[in-house]
């Protein structure tokens, strides 16, 4: 155990040099007692709570009862605010500023008196950017989830927030509703506090969080406003207290084998494609070596438990109140590591033994799977040589092995200018391609992967065909979509060369993704590309050009991935 001289923070206010008696008279004008704080773990609490943040809306509330946790187990708290990556306003996506949030965690964490950290967070970027953080700094740290909102409501419907926004927005575009229908739509899609609650990347992340051992047990799906997830958020505060006296640090929980079961889980949730980019940029910071050809492997040997929307019928409120993810897990002991250790100084199968499932249609068990494989497929081929995903779970299974027409469009904007254009001649057994959205070319790789159906196909029943980009695309999203093609057209990968009318085959069960054209023809081609201007040209996107990696490295910035360690400040 760990002695109060032996704090992090005593370095600050312990000693009798000059620079700690200036800490401890900043205390006092602060308003703190020495009786308050001297000796005790200093707790960072880093809170993503923002006014423009509808995921994060009440962590300024839970904060507060983190804070009681703290003060109860005897340690002193500290609240940081830090960046909100709000997946509905910023543009032009949040996930060109996950490792700017990742870099901000990692240097207050290493820079000021604190012990050991609560990570406040949910929506879609911020638990992998946090998470990253957190593990270039090493100290012992525990994760808050943001929590699922409420289930969406629409006269006898229930409402999955972005799964259901996309249906319905299709049915508009198809003439079936109209701007009554969509204005009592827009008031009850999304009505409480909280992250999505579908499946989607939100509840994916916190999943996998949950599963690495960075969570207490079940708090991944606790709805945001249910008093079960006030009580989580004193706890966690209490118990990172008994962490730093322990000294169990985020390097003892996120090993190897914690990443391998977060892979699992993900497949089994029928998760967010998203969680392949934030894994493996997670995993990098742990030094861990991860790839997509991992969760390939994983997904050949894992069932979808999960019938949660996107890719089943049910929300992350019936999730939880079916068991969760502990009840989850209890139905997959066989392919975890249940003998890794866990924030809660317990080893994952000890707490699994007391997990239980409560409703096996929402958790299904295995004889009787959402789907036999996991949901999310890796292809390879000359369109994308160093590979490319599909949530195949939620795509009509005929698209699945498909041959067609490219239909291309160099960017969103020609996308939304062109789709409807009837010289185009789509049809539903086109592909469509869309290029330039990728890490640099997006920027920041936004989610455009659910390319919108053209009209006319709509209002004759089409609801999904095969869509190919560099882009990601929400979890909450469906279809047919072939995503994250790397290398991305922007630095002249195999899509910056397909023209209008190139045959282009997806086959998902063998994995493969072919673009039906020569080698001589592709190296005319090459030879002709010349690679587009740089967007930025000062600023964080001067600096986010020259350093992101690929899609399939998982677009951490390659300064931040790399080994490596740096010192610890000089506090007198």
């Amino acid at each position: 155990m760990m002695k109060p001289e032996d704090l992090r923070s005593h370095r600050w206010f312990g000693g009798d040099e000059l620079r700690n008696f200036s800490h401890r008279a900043r205390s006092r004008q602060l308003g703190f007692n020495p009786e308050e704080h001297l000796g005790k773990p200093v707790i960072g609490i880093l809170n993503t709570w923002s006014d423009i943040n509808p995921c994060h809306m009440h962590l300024r509330e839970r904060a507060e009862q983190v804070k009681r946790g703290v003060w109860q187990a005897g340690g002193f708290p500290l609240e940081f605010p830090v960046a909100t990556l709000s997946e509905t306003y910023q543009k032009p996506t949040p996930m060109l500023y996950r490792n700017l949030l990742a870099m901000e965690t990692e240097e207050i964490l290493r820079s000021y008196p604190i012990d050991g950290a609560v990570l406040m967070g949910g929506c879609d970027k911020s638990t992998p950017a946090l998470l990253m953080g957190a593990a270039s700094a090493g100290l012992p740290a525990i994760f808050v989830p943001a929590g699922p909102m409420l289930k969406g409501h629409w006269r006898n419907e229930i409402l999955g927030s972005g799964t259901d926004m996309w249906k319905y927005w299709d049915d508009k575009r198809a003439g079936l509703i109209g701007d009554a229908e969509m204005s009592e739509l827009e008031r009850g899609l999304a009505r409480s506090p909280g992250t999505c609650m579908t499946m989607g990347t939100a509840s994916t992340m916190t999943s996998a969080a949950e599963v690495l051992g960075m969570t207490l047990p079940g708090a991944a799906s606790i709805p945001a406003v249910d008093s079960a997830h006030h009580r989580m958020a004193a706890a966690s505060g209490a118990r990172v207290v008994e962490m730093v006296w322990e000294n169990l640090t985020i390097s003892q929980v996120l090993d190897k084998r914690a990443y391998s079961d977060a892979i699992t889980t993900v497949l089994a949730l029928g998760g967010s494609t998203n969680a392949v980019i934030h894994l493996i940029a997670m995993a990098g910071r742990s030094q861990i070596p991860l790839s997509i050809e991992d969760f390939d492997a994983i997904a050949r040997q894992v069932p979808v438990l999960a019938n949660v929307r996107p890719g089943g019928d049910f929300l992350m409120e019936d999730f939880y109140y079916a068991g969760g993810l502990p009840g989850l897990l209890s139905r997959l002991t066989d392919l975890l590591h249940t003998d890794r250790v866990t924030v809660t100084g317990k080893t994952l199968g000890e707490l699994l033994a007391v997990a239980r499932v409560h409703n096996d249609d929402v958790i299904r068990t295995r004889d009787n799977p959402v789907a036999a494989e996991g949901g999310v497929a890796v292809l390879r081929g000359n369109l994308a040589p160093s590979g490319a995903v599909i949530k195949h779970i939620a795509a009509e299974p005929h698209l699945l092995t498909h041959t067609g027409p490219a239909v291309v469009f160099d960017n969103y904007s020609d996308l939304k200018k062109r789709i409807n254009d009837p010289g185009l001649g789509i049809t539903e057994d086109s592909v469509l391609v869309l290029r330039g959205s990728g890490p640099l070319g997006g920027p920041g790789m936004p989610e455009y992967g659910m390319l919108p159906i053209p009209d006319h196909l709509l209002a004759k029943g089409v609801r999904d065909m095969v869509r190919i980009s560099d882009a990601r695309m929400s979890g909450t999203s469906y279809g047919a979509c072939v995503l994250h093609v790397a290398p991305e057209s922007f630095v002249g990968g195999p899509l910056a060369l397909v023209r209008d009318g190139d045959l282009i085959t997806l086959d998902v069960p063998a994995r493969r993704l072919h673009l039906e054209v020569d080698d001589a023809e592709l190296d005319a081609r090459r030879a002709l590309w010349e690679p587009p201007a740089p967007p930025f040209e000062r600023g964080y996107g001067s600096l986010y050009a020259k350093h992101i990696t690929q899609a399939d490295e998982g677009c951490d910035f390659d300064f931040l991935a790399k080994a490596g360690a740096n010192p610890e400040p000089d506090a007198r």
